[in-house]
C-alpha cells in the first residue's frame, strides 16, 4: 500500500474544469453514462439534448466530436450570422406586418445543414472541387429529372458555395430582401426596406393598399423561399450523397443559450431549427444533436406556429439527468484521471479523496451530493473548493468540507441567478427574501416571505416587476375563501422548478426537490399535502440558513 506521503494532494490537483470547453479532464476523465451512449447511438431517434446549465450537454457533444471527428460537423450560432439577420430592416418590417417568417428561417437552417454536409462529404473548398462534385453527382442522378432540377439549386450559389457559412447566409437573405423590394415595386420608402423611415407621405402612398394586402403579398414570397428544391435536395442527400453507412454524418449544434440575437428572433430561429431537424430525420445516415438549456426550451413558442408538432418535438427530446450512482462514477473517473496526471496510483476513486464514513458525521460523498442539484458542474465545483484547502494533505477532511461550503454555496447561488435571469430578471431579490430563515418553513412563514416578494413590484429599482406581478396577482386579488394553494401555488411552482425550494408533507416528511421529481408539483394534490418547505442545501450557507 502506498504511504501517505506518496499521495499528497498538491494545489494543482483538481477534478477538472466546470465548463466543457475549459476542462482538462474531459477526455481522460469522461464518464460514459447511459444517456451519453443513447446520444451516441445511431439507432436512438432523440436529437434534442435538453437540461439545466451544468448538466453536461456541451460535454456530451464535445466528447462525440472528439471520438469521431472525421464524421462530425459542429455548427454554432455565429455560423448563421444571426445579428445580421436580426438587424435586417426588411425582416423587422415584415414582422410588424405579422408576416409568418418561419418558412424563411427553416430554409436557412436546411440550407446551412445541407451545404455543410456536402462540404464535409466531398471536401468542397475551392471552385474546382465544387465543379467536380456537381459533375459527379449530376452523372449519378441524370436519369431522375426532379433530382437534376433540384441540383440547380446548388449551382445558383456560384462563388458563394465554398465560402464561410455566414457569407452564404447573408447571400440568401440578400436575395430575399431583393425579392421583397421587387414585390414592393422598387418603393424604397417602405419602412424597414432600404433603411427608410415611415413618413406621412408613405402612408398616403399606400392608402389604396391595406396592411393585410401587403402582408398577403409578402407572405407568398416567404412561403416560396427555396423550399421545393431544398426539400428535393434532402431526398438527394439521403439517396445519393449519404447513401452508404460509411458516410454516416453526425451534426452537433451547441451554444444556443448565448446572448447572440434579439430574444424574439432567437426563439423563432431555434423553433425553426427544431422543425428543420425533424424534416432531416428521413436521411438515414445522418444524425443531428442539438444542445439546449431547459429555460430556453421552456420559452419556445410551441403553439400554432409549429404546425402542431409540439408532441413530436417532445418525443425527440432527451432530458439530461443524473442519479447519485452516476455522479459517483463520474467523480471517480475524474479522480483517477487527475491522479494519473499527478502520479498518485493509490487513488482509484473519489472516496479515496474523502474522510471515511462514521456514525457521527456520516458519509462525506452523500453530504457533498446533497448540496448539489445532481449536476456534474456543481459536484466538481464543490470538490475543487475542498481540494484547494488540502495544502498537501493526503485527504480532504470534514473541516475542509465545511470550510469550502460557504464559498461554494455563494457561487452556486450566483450561478442560479445567472441561469434564470434571462427569463426572470431580478430573481436574486426573491432568493434574498429567504435570508436567515429556518431550514424548515411552515406555511405561515412562507406566506410572510411570499407577501414580501409581492411587494417587490412597488420598488422602482426592481427589474422583474412584470413576471412578479403575474405570479403574485392571486395574492393581491385574494378573496376570503381562497385557499393557501390558490394564492401561493404559482410562486412555489417557480421556485421549485428552478431548484431553489423543496416541499414535503408533515413535520418529519421528506422534502422533495426538482432534482428528485421535476413533475412533483404538476399534481395539485401534492402541493395541497405539503406543509413544510425548505431552501435547497446548495444555497443555505450563502443565505445564512442554519439548523436550529
Amino acid at each position: 500500500m502506498a504511504k501517505a506521503q506518496d499521495r499528497r494532494l498538491r494545489g494543482s490537483f483538481t477534478l477538472g474544469g466546470e465548463q466543457a470547453e475549459a476542462d482538462p479532464l474531459l477526455t481522460d476523465g469522461f464518464f460514459e453514462s447511459g444517456q451519453f451512449l443513447a446520444a451516441a447511438s445511431q439507432q436512438d431517434p432523440r436529437c434534442f439534448l435538453v437540461g439545466r446549465t451544468g448538466v453536461g450537454k456541451s460535454a456530451v457533444l464535445q466528447r462525440l466530436e472528439q471520438q469521431d471527428y472525421q464524421h462530425v460537423i459542429r455548427i454554432t450560432p455565429e455560423d448563421l450570422s444571426l445579428p445580421y439577420i436580426a438587424d435586417l430592416g426588411v425582416l423587422q418590417y415584415l414582422n410588424a406586418l405579422n408576416v409568418h417568417l418561419d418558412p424563411l428561417f427553416i430554409a436557412l437552417w436546411k440550407h446551412v445543414l445541407l451545404i455543410e454536409i456536402i462540404r464535409k462529404r466531398y471536401k468542397v473548398d475551392t471552385p474546382a472541387a465544387k465543379q467536380n462534385f456537381l459533375s459527379t453527382l449530376m452523372d449519378k442522378i441524370r436519369r431522375d429529372r426532379s433530382k437534376a432540377a433540384a441540383l440547380e439549386y446548388l449551382e445558383e450559389f456560384e462563388g458563394k458555395f465554398w465560402c464561410e457559412t455566414d457569407e452564404r447566409v447573408k447571400d440568401i437573405t440578400t436575395r430575399f430582401e431583393n425579392q421583397i423590394r421587387d414585390e414592393a415595386g422598387g418603393d424604397l420608402s417602405l419602412p424597414g426596406i432600404g433603411g427608410a423611415k415611415a413618413t406621412t407621405s408613405d402612408a398616403e402612398t399606400r392608402s389604396t393598399e391595406t396592411r393585410v394586402e401587403q402582408a398577403e403579398r409578402f407572405q407568398r414570397i416567404v412561403n416560396e423561399t427555396q423550399l421545393p428544391r431544398l426539400n428535393k435536395m434532402i431526398t438527394v442527400l439521403d439517396e445519393d450523397i449519404l447513401d452508404d453507412p460509411q458516410n454516416y454524418t453526425l451534426i452537433v449544434i451547441d451554444d444556443l443559450d448565448r446572448d447572440w440575437a434579439d430574444e424574439q428572433v432567437a426563439n423563432a430561429l431555434i423553433r425553426c431549427l427544431f422543425r428543420a431537424v425533424i424534416d432531416l430525420k428521413r436521411v438515414r445516415n445522418l444524425k443531428i444533436l442539438v444542445g439546449l438549456r431547459t429555460n430556453i426550451f421552456q420559452a419556445l413558442d410551441f403553439g400554432a406556429k409549429t404546425g402542431g408538432q409540439e408532441e413530436k418535438f417532445r418525443s425527440l427530446t432527451m432530458q439530461l439527468r443524473w442519479t447519485p450512482a452516476d455522479m459517483e462514477a463520474l467523480l471517480s473517473a475524474r479522480a483517477r484521471a487527475a491522479a494519473a496526471l499527478h502520479d498518485l496510483p493509490s487513488i482509484s476513486g473519489v472516496k479515496d479523496l474523502l474522510p471515511a464514513t462514521n456514525k457521527t458525521r456520516g458519509n462525506a460523498l452523500e453530504y457533498v451530493l446533497r448540496r448539489t442539484l445532481l449536476r456534474p458542474r456543481d459536484a466538481v465545483a464543490y470538490f475543487n473548493e475542498c481540494l484547494a484547502l488540502t495544502g498537501g494533505k493526503p485527504r480532504i477532511t470534514w473541516d475542509m468540507i465545511h470550510s469550502a461550503e460557504r464559498p461554494y454555496s455563494k457561487n452556486r447561488l450566483l450561478a442560479l441567478r445567472d441561469e434564470w435571469k434571462p427569463n426572470y430578471p431580478g430573481i436574486e431579490r426573491v432568493f434574498q427574501a429567504f435570508e436567515a430563515t429556518p431550514v424548515l418553513l411552515d406555511r405561515d412563514r412562507c406566506r410572510q416571505i411570499f407577501e414580501d416578494v409581492a411587494l417587490l413590484t412597488t420598488d422602482p429599482s426592481f427589474a422583474g416587476s412584470r413576471w412578479i406581478t403575474s405570479l403574485t396577482e392571486p395574492i393581491w386579488n385574494a378573496r376570503a375563501d381562497d385557499s393557501w394553494e390558490d394564492m401561493y401555488s404559482a410562486i412555489v411552482a417557480l421556485l421549485f422548478e428552478v431548484g431553489f425550494l423543496g416541499c414535503g408533507a408533515g413535520a418529519r416528511g421528506e422534502v422533495v426537490f426538482a432534482q428528485d421529481d421535476s413533475s412533483y408539483l404538476a399534481i395539485r394534490s401534492n402541493l395541497e399535502r405539503c406543509t413544510i418547505f425548505s431552501v435547497h442545501p446548495a444555497f443555505r450557507s450563502a443565505l445564512d440558513i442554519r439548523h436550529d
